[in-house]
């Protein structure tokens, strides 16, 4: 570091303080490359001449010489006028990257990283994400498809920012707010008897086949459907385990069992099968945005402020 007058040049900074003020050399350079001229590029600059000139001299100290000098005016030698280019470059890096931290910071754009679970893609999560998007198009949101609790335990750590979970209850430290509630139906193979039926009572299914979601991938909805056996008195047969939607469906298609599924999953249009209403239950899936209160971002906040306006806005189901 060296001192001169009111002036410190700090080589390895490469910043100028004078008086409180902090100056990046680079810019000193770029108005005495416009002015050509010390006295008038100090007074731009609203600093003495001295300071000036030290910086200019602390630049130079890279092995060349950046200006030819008269007593007052100064001409950009070869190197001097190719180093301003990259002096400009740089400061305009400078102020890009301030834009980008002010943006981000008033939540204006950045990145969040969503989660989601399987049947909830169907339960106006793309309304939800596509409203956010025309709002703030700056804010880049990747979804990542993963279990609920697995969601959780990304939440918790803070490895996610926001996630689309099975349940209507949020574990301990996470907050939620409940989507639109779907309904749990009967999914049937299209050559079973009872297919065209309006409404299936299951009390007449206690000997049928089922394929029942793994629970560690969906306790929430595994939990929903043994209360909805329990409530029919029957204790179900289970043939198979799945641990996705696709799996189950399929299976049921193929002739491998019925199953309980939430009714959205109507959406998918997969043939061979039919969804049909339960006939004496109406038993709910539900779903939930959840988050980490510990870890709310602005880019956050505002997707939060975004979703509660359009789960607002959508139609009863």
């Amino acid at each position: 570091m060296r001192r001169h007058g009111d002036a410190v040049v700090h080589a390895e900074l490469c910043v100028m303080h004078v008086g409180d003020h902090a100056i990046h050399p680079y810019w000193l350079l770029v108005v005495l490359a416009e002015e050509l001229h010390f006295g008038r590029a100090a007074q731009r600059l609203a600093i003495t001449q001295p300071p000036l000139s030290t910086a200019i001299k602390s630049l130079e100290e890279l092995g060349a010489a950046l200006f030819m000098r008269s007593k007052t005016r100064g001409q950009l030698t070869p190197a001097g006028a190719a180093f301003l280019v990259e002096a400009r470059r740089l400061l305009e890096g400078v102020e890009r990257a301030k834009s980008v931290v002010r943006s981000v910071d008033q939540g204006m754009s950045g990145r969040l990283e969503v989660g989601f679970g399987g049947t909830l893609l169907f339960r106006d999560i793309l309304t939800i994400i596509g409203q956010f998007k025309r709002e703030l198009p700056g804010i880049e949101v990747m979804l990542r498809e993963m279990p609920s609790a697995e969601q959780f335990d990304c939440l918790l750590h803070g490895r996610l920012d926001a996630g689309f979970g099975h349940g209507g209850m949020a574990p301990p430290k996470l907050k939620s707010m409940p989507l639109k509630e779907d309904e749990l139906v009967l999914c049937l193979p299209v050559e079973h008897p009872r297919a065209e039926e309006s409404v299936i009572d299951l009390r007449n299914l206690a000997d049928e086949p089922f394929v029942m979601f793994e629970r560690e991938m969906n306790p929430a909805n595994h939990d929903a459907v043994i209360g909805l056996f329990s409530q029919a008195g029957i204790h179900p047969r289970i043939v198979h385990y799945t641990r996705n939607w696709m799996t189950t469906m399929s299976m049921v298609s193929e002739g491998c069992g019925l199953a309980i599924v939430p009714g959205t999953l109507c959406r998918m249009r997969m043939t061979g099968m039919r969804l049909v209403p339960l006939a004496g239950f109406a038993v709910p899936a539900r779903g939930m945005l959840v988050w980490n209160p510990a870890f709310v971002t602005p880019g956050l906040e505002r997707f939060l402020e975004s979703a509660t306006r359009a789960l607002a806005a959508l139609p009863p189901r």
